[in-house]
């Protein structure tokens, strides 16, 4: 099924908690399809500003549009569709432990049913083979009457990122969606997210601490300090002086206390 994707449009966003101000006057414009990063030090608003878009957080002031859809004034019924169409994913992986990997996947589907059945765990055959076929794409076919509960970390964020697929968003928000794994399942997690964007033209804003990462997979990269735009370009201009000035140590100095992401697996045309 096509499913129409739309430009995200933000003006003057903020968020503040009391005396903070976690996000402060932000603009930014996404096209359609884009794959963009969101970098900068601990504490810059870049998790913040992916909850406002989400609307998990509630902004101060500003505005968040999707194409015609005024995101902020969005309530009730229309503001649980947009969570539905935004779908996130986030370094915790909120699975169900004790549930198989087929019916994590599926809670995906919840927010596209009845309330009853929903609340059952009555799924259609043809939502499950969505399930088994989102299962089959990344590789996790074998594991799927696996508890997730002894699944590794890269694998239980994959199956993360199959349910946000389920959900057949219009587009995906990843907020630090491989803060906690090793390179090799890092590399695993963003091929995954690459191939969505490459293959199914899906919008991705990615919070990403890997300056690498964000070089090697993201269209665009938007770095924040202290909630502001500090730097907003093509990853090529990523240079050593930007970097300094996003994060105030060199580049070396960047790697010598990071773990860095290899390139990407495979090349997806």
């Amino acid at each position: 099924m096509s499913i129409a994707r739309e430009s995200l449009r933000i003006h003057g966003l903020s968020c503040r908690f009391g005396a903070v101000t976690a996000v402060d006057e932000i603009d930014l414009d996404v096209p359609a399809g884009q794959m963009l990063a969101v970098i900068g030090r601990s504490g810059a608003g870049k998790s913040t500003l992916l909850r406002m878009i989400n609307r998990l957080q509630e902004p101060s002031t500003g505005s968040i549009a999707y194409g015609p859809t005024d995101v902020t004034a969005l309530r009730g019924r229309a503001l649980r569709d947009w969570r539905r169409d935004c779908a996130m994913i986030f370094q915790q992986f909120n699975l169900i432990g004790r549930a198989d990997v087929l019916t994590n996947v599926l809670i995906g589907r919840l927010n596209h049913r009845p309330w009853l059945p929903s609340l059952l765990g009555l799924f259609t055959e043809a939502e499950r083979a969505m399930a088994v076929q989102a299962l089959d794409r990344f590789g996790l076919l074998d594991i799927a009457l696996q508890r997730a509960d002894t699944l590794s970390g890269g694998q239980q964020q994959r199956v993360a990122l199959c349910r946000a697929l389920l959900q057949e968003p219009r587009m995906l928000l990843a907020d630090e969606p491989i803060a906690s794994l090793d390179p090799h399942n890092a590399r695993l997690v963003m091929d995954a997210l690459r191939q969505i964007n490459r293959e199914d033209g899906l919008t991705i804003l990615a919070n990403l601490h890997h300056l690498d990462t964000a070089r090697a997979y993201c269209d665009r990269v938007v770095a924040l300090d202290r909630g502001r735009i500090v730097f907003d370009d093509i990853p090529d201009r990523l240079t050593p002086d930007v970097i300094m000035a996003i994060y105030n140590i060199t580049e070396q100095e960047f790697h010598a206390a990071d773990t860095p992401v290899a390139e990407p697996m495979r090349q997806i045309q």
